[in-house]
């Protein structure tokens, strides 16, 4: 990765809080927008995200140069927010995106089984193992370990919490330091913190006692990878818990201060999934740029923007050399991902999650 590619992922990382001139504010929860590609280009794609803008527009740009006959617009959004609009559209029958790409895959889900996506298949997406690809209206595009980000300097070595575990360990002792100084996300505002809570819920034993300790030492709960790792650097928290890798590794190459543990009893592997909707109205293009994303170039670029993360490489000195096979544990794009989105369930999980985190 050059250097002026990891500063713009940094900036991206900044994005949530740095208002930058070529953005604009807009509603529904839509957070920025920027266009890609030469300006008298008149057929655009409309292409609506979770993730950072400057973090995937180097993707964006890699595919442009190969189609310069195409504008695409990018539109940033959050995860719960993408999610309603992308509903909302496939009701009207509106051609809001031809591309949606959200790391909230429960509800990606959802979307597909309620007849709102596009069915494409090519042998790129063929080649996608079952768990990747559903319906063939579905497809996971990245590789992002949930991990333990933690401050290096203020973390002594001897503490730095390894598993889950660990973690319980550090927050036990009734005069724990790491009181008030854990985070974590609050799944109510974020589709992506939502998912990983209820992942640990079907997955840890631990869950339970990591619940009854995050409320016990009152640890916080915020909206957003920008702001938990920026914390962590800072000083405000000392480890944050279920963050998304990809962005933590990109603030690591510009600040040392930061720390990553892939937590070695289980890591949360997320695909962030993407769809196009049923009313796109450059569905050829869409398709065009799914089969990109899953070429050589496209993997490539996903790479540099750290969106198939290093992390979880076992050569070259990668993280996951460190875990046993077993420990790393996809989320896999099927229906079973909906019981996070049944109405009943999710009331119970939410009110038990506002127990632990009351807020102000």
């Amino acid at each position: 990765m050059t250097g002026a590619s990891i500063l713009r992922a940094l900036v991206a990382a900044l994005a949530v809080a740095v208002p930058v001139s070529c953005f604009t504010s807009t509603g529904w929860g839509q957070e920025l927008v920027e266009d890609f590609g030469a300006e008298d280009v008149d057929r655009v794609m409309v292409l609506r995200s979770t993730t950072d803008i400057s973090v995937f527009g180097p993707v964006v740009d890699a595919f442009l140069q190969l189609r310069p006959d195409l504008k695409i617009r990018y539109e940033q959004w959050g995860s719960n927010a993408l999610y309603r609009i992308s509903r909302q559209d496939c009701r009207d029958a509106s051609s809001g995106a031809d591309v949606v790409i959200s790391s909230g895959v429960h509800q990606m889900v959802q979307l597909v089984n309620e007849r709102c996506a596009s069915r494409y298949r090519s042998r790129l997406t063929e080649q996608l193992p079952e768990a990747l690809r559903w319906r063939d209206e579905l497809w996971g595009i990245t590789r992002e370990p949930a991990v333990i980000v933690y401050n290096r300097e203020l973390v002594p070595e001897i503490d730095v919490p390894r598993t889950r575990f660990d973690l319980l360990d550090l927050l036990r002792p009734s005069g724990t330091p790491y009181a008030k100084r854990v985070a974590t996300y609050d799944i109510e505002e974020s589709g992506l913190g939502y998912l990983f809570a209820f992942a640990d819920f079907q997955e840890a034993s631990t869950f339970g006692a990591l619940q009854e300790s995050f409320g016990r030492t009152e640890a916080v709960s915020t909206c957003c990878s920008a702001d938990i790792i920026r914390g962590v650097a800072e000083g405000r928290y000392l480890i944050a818990y279920n963050v998304l890798g990809s962005y933590a590794q990109a603030y690591r190459q510009q600040d040392d201060r930061i720390g990553i543990v892939l937590p070695s009893d289980y890591t949360l592997v997320l695909a962030r999934a993407l769809m196009i909707p049923i009313a796109a109205r450059n569905e050829a293009a869409a398709d065009a740029f799914l089969d990109f994303l899953l070429s050589s170039e496209g993997t490539f670029a996903l790479r540099k923007a750290l969106l198939i993360s290093p992390l979880l490489e076992v050569e070259d000195g990668g993280e996951a050399e460190t875990l046993s096979p077993t420990a790393l544990r996809p989320i896999g794009l099927s229906p079973s991902l909906m019981v996070a989105l049944d109405a009943m369930t999710r009331e119970t999980f939410l009110r038990r999650w506002r127990a632990t985190f009351p807020g102000p």
